[in-house]
């Protein structure tokens, strides 16, 4: 018998208990499949609207005017242009909602690019031009308001006038 220093085993490592983790992929997997279904469905690019498409009919009483283009740089290095203009509601009915196509054409006066969007009119200017949904502002017959579209991009081949805005849907009541 030895007095001397003993040797003695380490324990053994205790096993790892998998359970928790597998429930929990198994609950992140679940949360990102009804994600995918909820916010992923019909988002197949961005809709175009076609170039003949129908007018709304209250259009012809949300006369637009005084149109004025402009550009600035964004943070990426990129180009963001600006239209301006002004809409009034010669109709009598309060709207609450307009969208319109936006038709950029090139220099066969063909259409370059075809966007449709929500018309934003323009809250406030100072200190800078801040825009709210038409719904925010309703527009009430014989009022008018400033508005502005915006474009991440514009077609290379666009002729550098002014687009054509055409009016085709109307929320009003």
């Amino acid at each position: 018998m030895s007095t001397g220093p003993q040797l003695v085993r380490p324990a053994a490592p205790p096993e790892r208990n998998w359970l928790p983790v597998a429930v929990a992929a198994a609950i992140v997997l679940a949360v990102l499949i009804v994600l995918v279904v909820l916010f992923g469905r019909g988002k197949g690019g961005p809709a175009v609207t076609p170039i003949n498409a129908k007018t709304d009919p209250y259009a012809t009483y949300l006369p637009i005017s005084q149109l004025a283009m402009s550009e600035s740089s964004n943070l990426a290095g990129g180009k963001v242009t600006y239209l301006d203009g002004h809409i009034g509601n010669t109709g009598n009915r309060t709207v609450t909602g307009i969208t319109v196509q936006v038709l950029f054409r090139d220099g066969a006066h063909e259409v370059a690019q075809n966007e449709t969007q929500a018309l934003k009119l323009i809250r406030m200017r100072d200190p800078y031009i801040d825009v709210e949904p038409v719904s925010a502002a309703p527009l009430r017959p014989g009022g008018s308001a400033d508005f502005r579209l915006i474009f991440d991009t514009v077609a290379d081949n666009w002729n550098g006038e002014y687009p054509e805005i055409r009016i085709i849907h109307v929320d009003s009541h």
